[in-house]
């Protein structure tokens, strides 16, 4: 349950034109009124013979029967109390009580004896009403409705639990602003699947994600077709900026401007500034064989440095301080925001949706320590920079490594939410980690494929040694991996590393030992992509000709002595 107390406003009769009227796009059906300050107030929706005049009246009363030069200007307090989307439907009588214990929460009406104002709550919606009061005491005094916002949302999470009602995680005043039932509206006669407030904060993330100066931040905006508008001092200091959609005009056919500020708390200038001025600073400071870094050669490159520049961040987070993990946390939606922007067809849209869910939980109170982000952001900017994705061979491939890494992340991301007890966030971040878990069975598909293929037709002494390796390193956790579909890419995998030279045993007592494994719903799958990136093995191997690594030649690199078959010679590379 939501309530939404609004900027007080100076006229009574305004209000409620709107609240009985059939709304900007005629949603509102049925107005009427479910509770009063009396009980006795007259409805204009059910009373044919009330009017709004009357009920204007009523309310305002005590407003008017002080001196004209005591009357506040702004005397009308107004609230919507919603119902989120999976409860049931509330009958007038429930939502009345609700609108008395909201009134009497905030100070509108505290009741037991005391003086309160006029208020009336019109319902005109299935999932919501709206109460208006006016901010003028019987007895000519101001209410004491000092923070209402937060008591009413105390009081909700009270009526929620009572009524056995979806609860809502508390808010710490760091989320977006909500689209309005205006702007949803609009949406949905305009065949938007968002709101222009949603499609502008999606558009301007992407748009940051990586990015080091304020010029190639406003090229990215530009690039998108957005209309940008910069606000200048008189010195000629760039103090913020405004976009809007190109198709969302007001009644006036003008364009609609949001500031950065009211899309999202981070997408303020001076909050994105922070980002490159404390990456440029840590950079000064650095040795100049660091500062020197090449381009990225392409998607599948970027992939992998995303991959590892993922796996370090878990570290930070389960073991940094909380500054610098928020600074890590921050930088995940970068990457996030940058994998869904050059993403492949058939993994964009869950990895759009966990970009677009991971938004909540990029913020909280804690301070984000910038600077110390660096690789996370370096790694978004190598995304960007090196273009979209196909989708297909090592490109589809290292996707799903790195999807496959992001997923740890976003999990230790929960948990460190979790202890801070930042609810709201800890629910984001796990909406977006089950749409990555979505994405990554996408991408995942053709090359796990590939690679259990070359694993069921590996010879049987090659898949003895590697089962007898499994056992050796993770004598725990063997028995499980064997039992799992993902078994067989795995002993590919610890294949292609033998033949590259590396030890099966050792690669794997080290894949493990770098975090629990609990979180993995494949074990296979998770120490299969590690081992390729660690032993910078190909994602991909459809292509590759012979289905599994030569004995003789895996026995070589390694330097043990080859299984000699009778009757034959040892082969030769």
């Amino acid at each position: 349950m939501i309530p939404s107390v609004h900027k007080a406003g100076s006229r009574t009769i305004g209000l409620l034109a709107y609240l009985y009227g059939p709304g900007k796009h005629e949603e509102h059906t049925d107005p009427h009124l479910v509770a009063s300050f009396d009980g006795m107030s007259p409805d204009p929706g059910r009373d044919p013979k009330a009017t709004l005049k009357d009920l204007q009246q009523l309310l305002d009363q005590p407003v008017q029967a002080l001196p004209e030069h005591a009357r506040p200007a702004k005397h009308v307090w107004h609230t919507s109390v919603r119902a989120t989307a999976d409860d049931r439907i509330l009958t007038d009588e429930e939502w009345g009580d609700i609108a008395r214990r909201i009134v009497a929460a905030t100070g509108i009406d505290p009741g037991d004896g005391r003086t309160g104002c006029r208020w009336a709550a019109v319902r005109h919606a299935e999932d919501h009403i709206h109460i208006v009061a006016t901010l003028v005491c019987e007895d000519g005094s101001r209410p004491d409705d000092f923070r209402s916002g937060k008591r009413a949302q105390a009081e909700c999470r009270l009526i929620e639990k009572e009524l056995g009602l979806h609860q809502v995680a508390p808010g710490d005043g760091t989320a977006a602003q909500r689209p309005t039932s205006a702007e949803r509206h609009k949406a949905e006669r305009q065949g938007r699947e968002r709101t222009a407030r949603e499609e502008l904060r999606e558009t301007v993330r992407r748009a940051v994600a990586g990015a080091t100066s304020e010029e190639e931040f406003f090229d990215r905006l530009a690039a998108t077709g957005l209309l940008i508008r910069k606000r200048v001092a008189p010195s000629g200091d760039l103090l913020g900026y405004k976009v809007a959609l190109p198709n969302d005009r007001n009644a006036q056919d003008e364009p609609v401007f949001y500031p950065g500020a009211r899309l999202a708390p981070d997408l303020s200038l001076p909050r994105i500034r922070e980002r490159w001025s404390a990456e440029s600073h840590d950079q000064d400071a650095a040795p100049t064989d660091a500062k020197v870094r090449t381009a990225p050669s392409g998607p599948s490159a970027a992939r992998r440095r995303t991959a590892s520049a993922a796996w370090q961040a878990v570290h930070v987070i389960e073991r940094g301080s909380d500054a610098v993990a928020a600074a890590h946390i921050a930088s995940a939606g970068e990457v996030l925001d940058a994998l869904a922007k050059t993403s492949a067809a058939h993994t964009r849209r869950e990895l759009r949706d966990a970009a677009f869910a991971f938004e909540r939980a990029s913020r909280s109170h804690i301070r984000a320590e910038r600077g110390h982000d660096r690789a996370l952001r370096q790694a978004a900017r190598d995304l960007v920079q090196s273009g979209p994705s196909l989708g297909r061979g090592e490109d589809g491939a290292t996707t799903a490594m790195a999807i496959d890494m992001l997923f740890f992340l976003i999990t230790a991301t929960v948990h460190w939410h979790a202890k801070k007890g930042h609810a709201q966030q800890a629910i984001a971040a796990r909406r977006a980690a089950a749409h990555l878990r979505a994405a990554y069975q996408l991408a995942a598909a053709q090359p796990l494929g590939a690679l259990y293929q070359r694993g069921r037709h590996l010879s049987r002494p090659l898949l003895q040694r590697q089962t007898r390796a499994l056992r050796e390193a993770l004598p725990e956790l063997a028995e499980q991996i064997l039992a799992e579909p993902g078994w067989y890419a795995l002993a590919a995998t610890l294949a292609d590393a033998e033949a590259a030279g590396h030890d099966p045993a050792a690669l794997l007592t080290d894949a493990v030992g770098q975090r629990e494994l609990d979180t993995a719903e494949s074990v296979s799958d998770v120490l299969m992509w590690r081992l390729r990136r660690t032993a910078n093995l190909p994602a991909d191997t459809s292509d590759m000709v012979s289905n599994a690594p030569r004995e003789g030649q895996a026995a070589r690199r390694t330097g043990r002595q080859a299984p000699q078959r009778p009757g034959s010679r040892t082969r030769r590379a």
